[in-house]
């Protein structure tokens, strides 16, 4: 038998380690992005817009309007363009009555399996017992989304990160709200700028977490007291002059039950360009 050195023998086994390390390695297979990055491009030329976004290499869509499309129109450009919408962005007024109704059958009709909502006016924030009130809206929403095969979400920004009453808003939804009736989109940037850690979060509330918004963060102002207008300009491209540890966030995606990535630039100088240079890194990430 051929004997080997000492040397020889540890180098092979560092390369056989390290493909080890690479085959088990996980990566995004399909990546979202959020339509709101090409909102003015959409209102120009939504099925060109679409196909633009398709050629990039992005797999799924989530929507923040239709831009007067019908549901089955939006189900024909997607499907014309390779393309699936797992969510789409709701306003708080309109997860009660008719409205509710309606979008449920608008995602049912498009493919949805998410209805999310996006924001509450600062003027509902400040009632009384508002989050009190905003957690009940969003368990009677879920219930009835649910009975019709839809689930019921919540996404962040930074304010729910500054305590009311003793109490971080975001802490207070994810113990109020039924975990099967309200599940939570959470914008990995908003709460990076708010001085939270994501993987905290994942670790306190597993499975809570079945999509997530990706954007870069220039400088993390560690402030969720700062007003949104403020924040905006420190976003960036995702992976380009970004603070925010992707690989390990996403190193906890099974314990957070992550199964949809969407990137997201807020105010991007030139939106489709800016989708392209995030979908270059983010698609190649590995974690």
């Amino acid at each position: 038998m051929m004997m080997i050195d000492r040397r020889t023998f540890l180098y092979s086994s560092a390369l056989a380690l390290a493909a080890l390390r690479h085959l088990s390695a996980a990566s995004i297979r399909r990546v979202g992005v959020q339509l709101y990055t090409v909102r003015t491009e959409l209102e120009k030329d939504f099925d060109g817009t679409i196909a633009k976004i398709a050629a990039i290499g992005y797999k799924e869509v989530e929507f923040a309007g239709y831009y007067k499309r019908t549901p089955q129109q939006v189900k024909d450009v997607l499907a014309k363009n390779g393309l699936t919408s797992p969510s789409a962005h709701i306003d708080y007024g309109s997860l009660t009555g008719d409205a509710w109704s309606k979008a449920i059958d608008a995602a049912k009709t498009i493919g949805h399996h998410y209805l999310i909502n996006a924001w509450v006016d600062e003027s509902i924030r400040k009632q009384p017992d508002s989050w009190k009130h905003i957690a009940e809206t969003y368990n009677r929403a879920g219930e009835i989304s649910r009975k019709a095969g839809i689930q019921f979400a919540y996404h962040n920004h930074n304010f729910e990160f500054a305590p009311v009453d003793g109490k971080l808003p975001y802490d207070f939804l994810l113990d109020s709200c039924d975990p099967k009736l309200v599940k939570m989109e959470m914008d990995l940037c908003w709460i990076t700028s708010a001085g939270k850690d994501p993987v905290q979060y994942f670790s306190r509330y597993p499975g809570r977490f079945p999509l997530v918004h990706v954007k870069g963060l220039a400088r993390n102002v560690a402030d969720a007291t700062m007003p949104i207008d403020k924040v905006l300009p420190e976003i960036t491209d995702v992976g380009h002059g970004d603070v925010i540890d992707w690989k390990k966030i996403f190193a906890h995606a099974k314990q957070a039950g992550i199964e949809h990535y969407f990137v997201e630039h807020d105010v991007p100088k030139s939106p489709l360009d800016s989708l392209k240079a995030s979908y270059e890194y983010v698609s190649a990430l590995s974690f």
